[in-house]
């Protein structure tokens, strides 16, 4: 073995594995309003959601045989409205799925996927795992051949689209009479679904008595990052990003004083799995569409993906893994209450 070999096999060494499920159930998400307002509307949208949750255990237990493993989920909507209060929130969200008949196993934190906090006893040590940046500089944008270099690239502007853009604010446009050019679709088939998304956004804010630049990420930006973690995608020096960590006794009054991931059930199947499920409202939609849009553009980990695919071959009935991230996701859109 050269001296190259080795090093290689090192690293991929280093690449440290994670148990997985067969399938991820996410049982459904709401915008924290959602979650302040009462609590009819929340029992309404649980009890749509009981019976999927046993038809998704039922048909991975066809696929995989009784012992199929199957997890699930809840993503609380904690970035955009920090400011609310955790034990009044969790009482009311995991009371209603308990009454409703649906188990969540983990119970993860939206800001979370823009930050992991590194936490002892509750309290902040260390500095957190920059998720967001990190995954940031993941995303490969599609070249457009046509390009006049006037619209600033992804990294610069926090906007990336599935296709070529408009023609309408070409340079010298103003000047001349030009012909349109509609957007198009890379890729379409008969007729372009031309989708531009926004990642970020930056604002000036006072911090100490300084303006400091910061940065806000996008719904749809955490969602894709949520997915990654849910399909054991996101590694950080090798190690596991936001590992689920158990959880007893009352619920702090800080989102920031609770892990990433927090296990609920102790004997839950792992968090992370081969294959996820999202059930979510029908008003998610777009949200998911600008999901995997973003998923399409993120370049995998070619060695958490090579551990992936060892893991699932070596199960008793194997997984295949395939490359595209979204081929591993499936969504069940029900219609608002």
């Amino acid at each position: 073995m050269t001296a190259t070999d080795y090093s290689e096999a090192g690293e991929r060494n280093r690449v440290v594995g994670q148990p997985l499920s067969h399938l991820s159930i996410e049982v459904g998400h709401f915008y924290m309003d959602d979650l302040v307002n009462g609590v009819d509307r929340i029992k309404a949208q649980l009890r749509k959601v009981a019976p999927l949750v046993k038809s998704h255990t039922e048909a991975a237990r066809a696929e995989y045989g009784p012992g199929a493993r199957v997890s699930t989920c809840f993503l609380v909507d904690d970035y955009f409205r920090h400011e609310t209060d955790p034990r009044e929130i969790l009482t009311k969200l995991l009371g209603a799925a308990e009454e409703c008949g649906v188990r969540i196993d983990y119970l993860a934190r939206e800001a979370g996927c823009a930050e992991v906090p590194s936490l002892l006893d509750g309290e902040p040590v260390g500095a957190p795992v920059r998720l967001a940046e990190m995954m940031a500089a993941r995303i490969v944008a599609e070249p457009d051949p046509g390009a006049t270099g006037r619209r600033p690239p992804t990294a610069e502007s926090g906007w990336l689209c599935n296709g070529r853009r408009s023609s309408e604010y070409d340079p010298g446009q103003a000047m001349r009479i030009a012909r349109y050019r509609p957007p198009e679709e890379f890729g379409a088939r008969n007729h372009s679904i031309f989708l531009d998304v926004q990642l970020w956004s930056r604002a000036l804010e006072e911090v100490a008595g300084e303006q400091v630049e910061t940065v806000k990420w996008s719904c749809p930006f955490l969602a894709s990052i949520w997915q990654l973690l849910r399909l054991g995608m996101i590694r950080n020096d090798g190690a596991v990003v936001a590992k689920p960590e158990p959880w007893s006794g009352e619920w702090p009054a800080d989102w920031w004083k609770m892990p990433a991931v927090v296990r609920l059930n102790e004997r839950a199947a792992p968090f992370a799995a081969y294959r996820a499920v999202s059930v979510l409202p029908y008003s998610y939609l777009g949200i998911e569409h600008a999901v995997r849009v973003i998923l399409d553009h993120l370049q995998p980990d070619d060695e958490v993906l090579a551990k992936l695919r060892e893991r699932g071959a070596a199960e008793r009935i194997p997984v295949a893994v395939p490359d595209e991230v979204t081929r591993r996701l499936d969504h069940v859109f029900l219609g608002d209450v």
